[in-house]
């Protein structure tokens, strides 16, 4: 995964973020969307963990996301 500068990320569609409202936690590829899974354990709220692997498992249903209990 390659590091994103800050006009790389202000490139970036909101909605290839996990979180769009806080434009937080990047998935538009698979590199990124596992970063997102990594780094939002370690510091989301159990709410936005949640949103994470959602949107993770939205965008790539092959992905294992763990402890994920997708919900429609």
């Amino acid at each position: 995964m390659a590091n994103l500068t800050a006009g790389e990320r202000k490139k970036i569609p909101t909605q290839e973020f996990a979180l769009p409202q806080k434009r937080a936690y990047p998935i538009e590829d698979a590199a990124h969307a596992r970063a997102a899974l990594s780094r939002g354990a370690a510091n989301a709220s159990p709410a936005e963990l949640a949103k994470i692997r959602r949107k993770v498992h939205a965008a790539y249903p092959d992905m294992k996301v763990n402890a994920l209990k997708v919900k429609k």
